[in-house]
């Protein structure tokens, strides 16, 4: 197989041509550096050794790139990444920006919880539920609530004076402010406990 083109494109990227037909994009910097010039003949072997390392490569620049943007838990950036690349060059990808810290569950969960309480005021079910879906492991999860303290009279308060405390005598705004919080993990007895001290109705 003989190298014919190899022309730039967007991203970083280089069309390469092999015996006069376009063949496949590749990472600009991985071309140069394996030597790919136009009239080289090259192997399955070595071209196949390209391919590779331009996937690492621009799977490791697409975690770089997600993660500055927000942090990510470690299932999330996988789930994101081997949707463009194969899993095991994921992984490697995860892995590395494991090895450089970028990507700590254990931080990630703490930062998240404190968000979940302070800006979603969440209950303890609500904030097991989210970090559950990002991925983070069970007993990381049940260490973290040990160490969290979790007011859920202040945070169904904060819920309620900021959405409904208005119209509370409106039985639908009660119902409706009722699933709300379950929604965010209440309990019932604890929602209509803090209910009442807003209103002296007791059926929702």
């Amino acid at each position: 197989m003989q190298i014919t083109a190899i022309e730039p494109r967007k991203k970083g990227l280089s069309a390469l041509y092999i015996d006069g037909e376009f063949a496949m994009k590749l990472d600009t910097e991985v071309l140069l550096a394996h030597r790919f010039d136009v009239g080289r003949e090259i192997d399955d072997e070595s071209l196949h050794e390209c391919v590779l390392d331009s996937d690492r490569k621009r799977c490791k620049d697409k975690a770089m790139w997600l993660i500055s943007y927000r942090d990510h838990s470690r299932k999330e950036l996988f789930d994101k990444l081997k949707k463009d690349y194969p899993e095991d060059v994921a992984e490697a990808a995860v892995a590395r920006m494991e090895e450089l810290g970028l990507v700590n569950d254990a931080n990630y969960a703490r930062r998240l919880t404190e968000d979940l309480i302070s800006l979603k005021h969440l209950g303890e079910r609500g904030i097991r539920q989210k970090l559950y879906e990002k991925g983070i492991d069970r007993d990381l999860i049940d260490e973290i609530l040990e160490e969290t303290e979790v007011d859920e009279a202040e945070q169904i308060r904060a819920v309620i004076e900021k959405k409904y405390a208005r119209n509370l005598d409106d039985e639908k705004v009660r119902r409706r402010a009722v699933s709300a919080l379950q929604r965010l993990g209440f309990g019932y007895s604890s929602i209509k406990s803090v209910l009442n001290e807003y209103t002296d109705i007791e059926e929702y």
